[in-house]
């Protein structure tokens, strides 16, 4: 693939962003110790390599092309006290499962992308928290405060990003173990399956899928074709992303490329600009659109088409496929209304971007006894009109991008479990927003699945050579 070109409104450096108005940025007190944590920071070691940038931006060059589908999800905020191998596994088997019934049910290639490694930080809607009358600054995610609510824990401090990054740099050499080790080895597919789902709906369909994957490894090799070698079937390319939301720690792991001479930020493969931060003359974005890493890019029903218009041609001037992914975030009851023009404008306009499809976080809704949640059936709602507006507008639905972890939690209401607001309490452990269970993720997979099929099926029959493609994947 072509090396990465630099963004044409250069000169840029990793600093510039200090120039402009920064939101949602914690307030440090003590800026001596915030100035020691990001000098360590610029001195230690990326997190990610340049090499491993270009095959992510490739990648999403073929689905930007309709050729590959984005699975993007993990956890809403890593937290610094679960950290630990069984909930890490447990996440990257679930998006494993996810990918594989995917790629099986739509024959489409699937571009693994975790929120782990990294999601730390959180933007929250208002900067106070209060409880029976004390106010105290709102938890913003381990890398920035904690979660008691007391005024020791709810003080920002610098040297939380220290243990982030090597909380991250730990998290990635597991991934990367798990990754090429073995472990995601498609003989394997069986055994993927979580201890709690043996007995749950979702997990007897997924052992039904993974025993035609079997049959259909075992005819590969009676046919004397050797798929036990080919690291297609026994590795997989993961890669991990978060909210570009602490611009010092992200400008501390930037580095310069000496080939191409591109700026790469070594934090995560995929950074993205969130809902509450994306001011066309603010510092997120004037820190983005200076990286050469895939840059996200949340759109709430808000957004206008001019302002998407010169987001896009600033974090994308030179047009280039799988350099932008443009996550809607707009709630069920909303899209049908606010994403169609905003399709239309890039349709229009020529703009080379990925759609995928947030129907999380607009969908959140808080129970009478306190419980922040979100429904499954106004996920899946979400997800099924993300797809009908591409298909009615002739665009490309590229991917999808959840809160979800491999624990067995009760955080979201519904699914084939049918979690009651009752249930919520049994098991409601997240960090911050609710989460998707293994069972409500792989529930989800299956249905997607479909949608995904479907979509592919009809652009093949309105484009015979997206036709001839499809059957050689």
């Amino acid at each position: 693939m072509p090396e990465p070109t630099l963004p044409a409104q250069f000169p840029w450096t990793p600093n510039r962003w200090r120039d402009r108005p920064a939101a949602q940025m914690p307030d440090y007190e003590d800026a001596a110790a915030l100035a020691e944590v990001e000098g360590r920071l610029t001195h230690s070691l990326p997190l990610v390599f340049t090499g491993e940038i270009d095959a992510l931006r490739a990648q999403l060059a073929e689905v930007a092309a309709g050729r590959a589908f984005l699975l993007q999800g993990g956890d809403c905020a890593e937290s610094f006290a679960d950290f630990n191998e069984r909930a890490i596994t447990d996440t990257f088997r679930v998006l494993l499962q996810m990918a594989v019934i995917l790629t099986f049910a739509a024959a489409c290639p699937v571009v693994k992308v975790g929120r782990l490694a990294g999601q730390f930080a959180k933007p929250r809607s208002a900067l106070m928290e209060t409880r029976e009358g004390i106010s105290l600054p709102s938890y913003r995610g381990d890398m920035v405060n904690g979660l008691d609510f007391t005024p020791e824990a709810r003080q920002p401090d610098p040297r939380r990003q220290l243990r982030a990054y090597s909380q991250s740099a730990a998290t990635l050499n597991l991934l990367r173990a798990l990754a090429q080790g073995g472990f995601a080895d498609l003989h394997r597919v069986q055994q993927w399956n979580l201890d709690f789902l043996r007995t749950n709906p979702q997990g007897a369909r997924y052992r039904d899928l993974a025993g035609r994957i079997s049959e259909t490894l075992a005819f590969i090799r009676a046919c004397g074709l050797d798929a036990a070698t080919d690291p297609q079937v026994r590795q997989v390319q993961f890669f991990t992303s978060h909210e570009a939301l602490l611009l010092g720690y992200e400008q501390a792991l930037t580095r310069r490329d000496p080939l191409s001479g591109a700026w790469c930020d070594g934090s995560a493969h995929f950074l993205w600009i969130g809902e509450r931060t994306r001011q066309i003359d603010g510092a997120h974005v004037e820190f983005l659109r200076g990286i050469a890493n895939p840059v996200g890019l949340k759109l709430g029903p808000t957004v206008d088409p001019d302002t998407l218009l010169r987001l896009i041609d600033t974090l994308n001037p030179d047009n280039q496929p799988g350099r932008l992914t443009l996550i809607s975030r707009m709630g069920a009851e909303r899209i049908e209304t606010a994403l169609p023009p905003l399709i239309q404008v890039t349709q229009r306009e020529g703009r080379r971007v990925i759609w995928s499809c947030d129907p999380m976080h607009g969908n959140t809704q808080e129970t009478g006894a306190g419980y922040k949640t979100r429904s499954f059936n106004r996920i899946l709602d979400e997800v099924q009109r993300f797809f009908t507006i591409h298909r009615a507008e002739g665009s490309i639905p590229g991917g999808m991008h959840f809160e979800l972890t491999g624990q067995d939690v009760t955080e979201c209401l519904g699914g084939a479990q049918d979690i009651t607001e009752q249930g919520l309490a049994e098991r409601y452990h997240t960090q911050c927003d609710p989460r998707l269970n293994a069972s409500q993720s792989l529930e989800l997979a299956f249905l997607i699945a479909e949608m995904l099929k479907d979509s592919r099926r009809e652009r093949s029959l309105e484009n015979p050579s997206n036709r001839e493609e499809n059957i050689a994947t």
